[in-house]
C-alpha cells in the first residue's frame, strides 16, 4: 500500500481532529504501529472505521468490503498522482432550475435610467469620487470629465488611503492610465461603448487578469500570475471600464485577513471590513473606485456590503460566469457587483452576465433595465423581524406586504457540508502536500472534509433539492421578500439578493437591509430595491475620511 493512503495516516488524522476517546486513540495507534505501512485493508480496519461510514457490518461483510477497498485505495493512489489544475471543474454542475428549458429571449437590454436633470460636475474632487457610477458615466458621456482625470483621481486616493485601509493587493496603474486614455479617445471620436466606458473599478483578487498577480489573498499564492483573463474582466474591458486595482480578500476567500493584514472598514478603521470581498467593499465605501466586483459562496458579498455600507448584488447562480475566478465551491460560487447604488449594480450586471461557453453553469437569461413594474404591483414578503420603519417605506411605496417563512431548518447543515467538501476538493493538492501556513483559516476544514463520504455529500445535495422545492413554494406567494436570516438557504437555492444601506447606528456605522428575488428575477428585484433606495437616500452617506490615517505600526 502507498504510504499516503495507509491506515496509520487515517488514524493519525482522526486523532488530530479530536475524534474518539483517548483510550480509543491509544488502542488504534498501537494497532497501526504494529502494522506495515504498505499492508492492505483488513476486516479489522473496516470495523474500526464503521463509525465514520455510519453503518454496522457483519464479519463476512467486513472481509468483502476490505478486499474491495484494497483495490480502491490503489486506484485512489493513482488518481492522486494525476495532475489536476485549480482551474479544472468537476464534470458535474449545479442548476437552480432543474428540468427547466430556458426560453431563447436573448440577454435583454440595459440602459441607464434617465436622470431627472442634467448631471453637473462637482467642484470638489472628493465629491466627484463619491458620485454614483451612473452619474460619473453621464459626466464622461457629456465630456464634462475625462476618464484620465477620473482615473488619476482614484489612483491618488488609492495611494493615499490604502495604507490605512489595507484594501489593495496590486495597483494596476499602468494598465489603468492606458485604458483611460483609450476611453477618452473613443468617446471623443463618438465611439461611446455605454455607461461603464471610462469608469475605474476594482477586481477582487481572485479574478484573473494577465500581467498582474492573482493571489487569492493567500501568502502561499502571492507570486501567482495567471495567463488567462476572467470572463467578467474581459467583459468589463469590452465595456470600456478601467481596471484600477486588484482588491483584497480573506485568504482563499474566508474573512478579511489576507497576507498583508486585515482590511479595514472605512466607517470604523479599528474594525475589519468583513469578508471575503473585503477590499472591494472597503474601496467602494471609501470612494477609491467607482465600483468593484466581489464573489459570494456563503455571504461574501452580502456581509461586507452590510458592514461597509455599500450596495452589493449577489446575482442568481448561473447569471455570471466564474471562468478565470478562483473556485472555492463549484455549486455555490457567484460573482457580483458592489457599488454605491442599486442603479449602478444594474448597469454592471448588464455588462457581465450571460453564458460564455467556458463556465458550464453560466446561462443566458434576459435582464432588462430600467424595470417597468411599479412598486404597487409587488407582493413583498416580510418577517416578524422586519423593522417597522422598513415596512412603512414599502407601504408608502404602495407595495403589498405578505408574511412569509423560509425553509431554514436544515439549510446551515447542508450548506456547510457542501462547502467543506467542495473547497477541500478544490485545494486537495495542498492538503496532501501538508501545506498549513499562509492559507488562512482553511487547513482544518480541508482536512476534516476528507472524512465525509461521497455518499453523504450527495445526500446533502439531495436534501438541497428539497430546500429548493420549498423556496419555489415561497415565491408562489411573493415577488420578493425583505430581510430574513437567509444566507444559508439562498446560497443553497441560488436566489439573488441585493444589500443596501438602511440608516445608521448611534456611532455612525451603517445598517443594511436585504431584498431577495426570484431566480433570474433581477429586473424586478432591483426595481423595487431602487424605489426603496430612492425613497430613503441612505446610500448617499459617506464615511469620515479624516479618520483614515495609518498607524505608525499597523496592529491586527
Amino acid at each position: 500500500m502507498p504510504t499516503d493512503v495507509s491506515r496509520r495516516d487515517l488514524l493519525a488524522a482522526a486523532a488530530a481532529l479530536g475524534i474518539g476517546t483517548a483510550p480509543f486513540h491509544r488502542a488504534v495507534a498501537a494497532s497501526a504501529a504494529a502494522r506495515p505501512a504498505d499492508a492492505g485493508v483488513t476486516a479489522d480496519m473496516v470495523r474500526d472505521a464503521e463509525w465514520v461510514a455510519g453503518i454496522t457490518l457483519t464479519d463476512d461483510e467486513r472481509k468483502a468490503v476490505a478486499t474491495r477497498l484494497s483495490v480502491v485505495h490503489l486506484q485512489l493512489a493513482t488518481l492522486r498522482k494525476t495532475a489536476v489544475g485549480y482551474d479544472v471543474a468537476p464534470a458535474l454542475h449545479f442548476t437552480p432550475t432543474p428540468g427547466e428549458t430556458p426560453a431563447k429571449a436573448g440577454r435583454g437590454a440595459v440602459a441607464p435610467t434617465k436622470p431627472d436633470a442634467p448631471v453637473a460636475r462637482p467642484e470638489a474632487d472628493a465629491d466627484l469620487a463619491f458620485l454614483p457610477l451612473h452619474a460619473q458615466a453621464e459626466l464622461l458621456r457629456t465630456k464634462k470629465v475625462s476618464s484620465v482625470e477620473l482615473t488619476k483621481l482614484y489612483l491618488a486616493r488609492l495611494k493615499k488611503y490604502d495604507p490605512a485601509l489595507l484594501c489593495v493587493v496590486t495597483l494596476t496603474e499602468e494598465l489603468a492610465l492606458q485604458q483611460a486614455a483609450d476611453a477618452d479617445k473613443e468617446i471623443a471620436a463618438g465611439k461611446y461603448r455605454g455607461p461603464l466606458h471610462g469608469v475605474p473599478w476594482g477586481a477582487k483578487d481572485l479574478i484573473a487578469y494577465p500581467g498582474y498577480p492573482t493571489t487569492w489573498g493567500a501568502g502561499h499564492f502571492k507570486e501567482q500570475v495567471l495567463k488567462g483573463k476572467a470572463t467578467v474582466a474581459d467583459r468589463l474591458d469590452a465595456a470600456g471600464a478601467v481596471l484600477a486595482a486588484k482588491t483584497t480578500l480573506g485568504a482563499l476567500a474566508w474573512g478579511d485577513r489576507w497576507f498583508g493584514g486585515m482590511t479595514r472598514n472605512p466607517w470604523d478603521r479599528k474594525s475589519g471590513s468583513s469578508g471575503s470581498s473585503a477590499g472591494t467593499a472597503s474601496a467602494v465605501a471609501a470612494g477609491l473606485v467607482a465600483f468593484g466586483l466581489g464573489s459570494e459562496t456563503l455571504g461574501s458579498i452580502v456581509s461586507p456590503s452590510t458592514v461597509c455600507g455599500v450596495t452589493g448584488l449577489r446575482p442568481t447562480f448561473g447569471r455570471v460566469s466564474r471562468h478565470g475566478c478562483m473556485a472555492l465551491c463549484w455549486s455555490l460560487d457567484k460573482i457580483g457587483p458592489m457599488c454605491r447604488s442599486v442603479e449602478d449594480c444594474a448597469l454592471v450586471l448588464g455588462a457581465i452576465h450571460g453564458a460564455d461557453g467556458k463556465d458550464a453553469t453560466a446561462v443566458d437569461r434576459p435582464f432588462d433595465w430600467p424595470g417597468k413594474k411599479p412598486p404597487k404591483e409587488f407582493r413583498v414578503g416580510v418577517f416578524d423581524s422586519t423593522p417597522a420603519a422598513t415596512r412603512k417605506v414599502l407601504t408608502d411605496l404602495g407595495a403589498r406586504l405578505v408574511p412569509v417563512e423560509l425553509p431554514t431548518a436544515l439549510a446551515q447543515t447542508i450548506v456547510t457540508m457542501i462547502l467543506d467538501v467542495e473547497s477541500a476538493t478544490a485545494f486537495d493538492d495542498i492538503t496532501r502536500e501538508g501545506v498549513r501556513a499562509e492559507i488562512g483559516l482553511w487547513p482544518n476544514t480541508f482536512r476534516r472534509a476528507r472524512f465525509v463520504s461521497a455518499v453523504d455529500y450527495l445526500r446533502a445535495q439531495r436534501a438541497r433539492t428539497l430546500v429548493m422545492r420549498d423556496m419555489a413554494k415561497v415565491f408562489e406567494t411573493v415577488d420578493c421578500y425583505v430581510g430574513g436570516n437567509d444566507l444559508a438557504v439562498t446560497n443553497l437555492t441560488g436566489h439573488p439578493t441585493v444589500c443596501l444601506p438602511n440608516g445608521a447606528r448611534k456611532d455612525g456605522t451603517p445598517l443594511a437591509v436585504t431584498f431577495t428575488g426570484n431566480l433570474y428575477g433581477e429586473t424586478d428585484l432591483l426595481t423595487l430595491a431602487k424605489a426603496y433606495q430612492d425613497a430613503t437616500g441612505h446610500h448617499l452617506r459617506r464615511p469620515p475620511e479624516e479618520a483614515w490615517v495609518p498607524e505608525k505600526k499597523q496592529k491586527d
